[in-house]
């Protein structure tokens, strides 16, 4: 154990293996305590980069079997634009549905890279149903995703009702105000408050989904995990936030269909953060 305040260490001293540390015993009540929280790693602010570099050795390792998850990704877009020109009134209901089931898409993502570090092989059926090591604690999570999108976007429809000229903006009128320069005022606005909820949500799982399903942690730990590595290494994170956006912004962008390889890229590269940001078997 550290004696620093922090407890964050050089990823390159931590032990190998990922079995989380045993609960304890109250020495009085006899009553199991949950397990001490796992120490944080310091890392360069360049290592995003060889997230992704290890991330796309994994892609290639698993022999592309993450681009199933791609896939799923993928029609869930197209998904959600034909539902909102056909059906506007469910397009929420279906955002929704991506918030609840993306965490459990990305822990099957995980899992190929989990079962490669491993075992040198990964099994894509295996990965379909790598939730159940810790269901409750992932369906607790997208919960705790759902809602915070939930209030995004009742605060973001408010923003926009305040300058909308219409009853039921369009895709088209949604993005002429947000890209347009005639109300800078609603920019700033809109474009702050969205970076405040994106960076609270990213604060919160970065790496929380990877380490529920590896050490089956609970979620608040997980949750709390994640804030603390983000708390250690602002600037490699915000860099790693930065490139997400990038590229999954990008794919969205260009009809969904690139995310058919950077939705996998994007998993594996992120069980990769999560191996260099929390410290194997150790804890603060």
């Amino acid at each position: 154990m550290s004696n620093s305040s922090d407890n964050l260490h050089d990823p390159g001293t931590a032990a190998q293996g990922d079995v989380a540390p045993a609960a304890t015993v109250d020495p009085v009540t006899g009553e199991s305590l949950p397990p001490p929280m796992p120490a944080i790693n310091r890392v360069p602010v360049n290592a995003p980069v060889n997230w992704l570099r290890k991330g796309w050795q994994d892609l290639l390792a698993t022999r592309f079997q993450g681009c199933f998850y791609g896939l799923i990704f993928v029609l869930m877009g197209y998904g959600i634009i034909w539902v909102y020109a056909t059906k506007w009134q469910l397009t929420m209901a279906l955002i929704g549905g991506f918030f609840l089931m993306g965490p459990f898409l990305c822990t099957g993502i995980y899992d190929l890279s989990r079962q490669h570090e491993a075992s040198g092989s990964a099994s894509l059926l295996k990965s379909l149903t790598c939730w159940s090591r810790n269901p409750g604690s992932l369906a607790f999570f997208a919960i705790m995703l759902t809602f915070a999108m939930i209030v995004w976007a009742r605060v973001s429809l408010i923003l926009f009702a305040l300058v909308s000229t219409t009853s039921f903006p369009t895709v088209k009128g949604i993005l002429s105000m947000i890209f347009s320069l005639d109300n800078p005022q609603f920019l700033l606005l809109w474009s702050g408050v969205g970076f405040v909820f994106a960076s609270l949500v990213f604060a919160i799982g970065v790496i929380a989904a990877p380490m529920m399903l590896d050490r089956r942690a609970d979620t608040m730990m997980a949750v709390f995990s994640s804030v603390r590595s983000v708390h250690a290494n602002p600037g490699a994170l915000y860099l790693w936030a930065l490139l997400i956006v990038v590229i999954i912004g990008l794919s969205l962008a260009a009809g969904f269909l690139p995310l058919l390889i950077t939705a996998p890229l994007v998993g594996h590269a992120t069980w990769h953060a999560y191996r260099d940001l929390v410290q194997r078997n150790t804890v603060s």
